[in-house]
């Protein structure tokens, strides 16, 4: 029997979701598989809630991206056509034909010929935690010193982005994610706009065998994509390249040091383990909390709810993660837990994480590098005094200031937490 549609809830983003998302996301999901709620700037939206409905929405080819499908609601940023023609908001045989021209930068034998490259990379990220550990009154952050600046050289390298203007991206990127004012998403996107448009030009003519190049010559010699989709794919590449890893590298290790029993276990057997906590930490601690936003072509039902066409629908990426019925004790961070990969953060169907194989390498590089180089590494400020950036998207941790030295009695008893 389908349910009649629900006036919106009021928005349950507000200040207690943001203190604590997974717990909002418990009762949201134990309540219903679904909810009609507003978001912070009164968009209604459907919010799906359990693993067998968002994995049932991620392979349903009635659920677009493509904006066009919009019948009111969220529809994401307001993007210029030269940032908004990229793999996630493009459908069927547009997202097929723009995938195949980039996927052969993310092959398995591009990463692991990038692997030593990476493991160069993070040795000098360690250097450069260790001396700031080893200066007294500085805080070594293992979030700035170490998890920003991995991905934000490796996709830089990637794409063959000048140095010295990596850092600039990587702010209008998290100012677009997490805005102090809606000022700042407009100044960010105008600014990022400028700057590919800027990067492409330059690039013209002067162009190696990095993947911009290599998309440069599809469009300008072969015609394979427009303008439009080049500067687009750019975008999606540099943004989503460099904040998903970083956020998942400073959350997945806070868990990891969080819980110093399972910490000991995988020092001790890293080759066995390794594998298995890439995976968990991709679980409990990726930031996204949604899948991209979808809209409807025609009527859909999930959990005995009915949809209509153009609404706009978030797929719960995070409540799926957690949801008792597809993972047992789903709030235990466990890194031996039975089916490790069995998780919705790197996504499901024609839109998979394009960039989940380098994710995984990066993430894999730097937990081994960061276990033989500080085993002693431990929180150096108490979790309630850790600052997040929390919004209806994603849940992402800012800073996590690292010590070294041996654990106290009661880190060695951490319980399990909800973050």
């Amino acid at each position: 029997m389908t349910s009649p549609a629900p006036p919106p809830l009021p928005a349950p983003f507000d200040d207690a979701f943001r203190a604590a998302p997974h717990a909002r996301y418990d009762t949201l999901r134990e309540d219903a598989p679904v909810h009609r709620v507003a978001l912070p700037d009164g968009s209604p939206v459907w919010l799906v809630m359990r693993d067998a409905d968002v994995r049932a929405g991620l392979a349903d080819p009635r659920l677009s991206v493509d904006k066009t499908h919009a019948r009111g609601g969220y529809t994401g940023f307001s993007l210029p056509p030269a940032l908004d023609a990229n793999l996630l908001n493009l459908d069927r045989d547009d997202h097929l034909r723009l995938r195949r021209l980039v996927s052969h930068g993310f092959t398995a034998r591009r990463i692991d010929a990038l692997r030593d490259r990476v493991r160069a990379v993070v040795d000098r990220l360690a250097d450069r935690l260790a001396d700031a550990l080893g200066r007294r009154g500085e805080d070594a952050d293992l979030v700035r010193d170490f998890a920003l600046p991995l991905p934000l050289t490796v996709i830089g390298d990637l794409l063959a982005v000048p140095e010295p203007e990596r850092g600039d991206f990587a702010r209008w990127i998290r100012m677009m994610l997490a805005p102090e004012s809606p000022a700042q998403v407009a100044e960010a996107v105008g600014a990022v706009h400028g700057y590919l448009r800027r990067l492409v030009a330059q690039r013209r003519g002067h162009g190696g065998d990095d993947l911009l190049s290599a998309l440069i010559r599809a469009r300008d010699e072969h015609d394979r994509l427009s303008e439009d989709e080049l500067c687009s794919l750019a975008f999606l590449l540099l943004g989503a390249g460099i904040d998903n890893v970083q956020h998942t590298l400073g959350a997945g290790t806070l868990a990891l040091l969080r819980h110093p029993e399972q910490l000991a276990a995988l020092a001790a057997d890293p080759d066995a383990l390794l594998p298995g906590a890439v995976e968990e930490m991709l679980r409990y601690a990726h930031p996204n909390l949604t899948a991209i936003r979808r809209f409807p072509t025609e009527p859909v039902e999930y959990g005995g709810v009915r949809v209509p066409a153009g609404d706009t629908v978030l797929l719960a990426l995070a409540s799926a993660n957690r949801d008792p019925l597809r993972h047992a004790s789903p709030h235990r961070f466990d890194i031996r837990r039975s089916g490790a990969g069995d998780h919705l953060a790197l996504g499901q169907g024609v839109h998979y994480c394009l960039g989940a194989p380098l994710a995984r390498m990066q993430l894999t590089v730097a937990l081994e590098t960061l276990l033989r180089r500080f085993p002693g590494m431990r929180p150096a400020v108490p979790p309630d005094r850790l600052p997040w950036q929390t919004s209806f998207r994603a849940h992402a941790l800012t800073r996590l200031p690292v010590e070294v030295g041996a654990p106290s009695r009661t880190e060695r008893a951490a319980p399990t937490v909800i973050e």
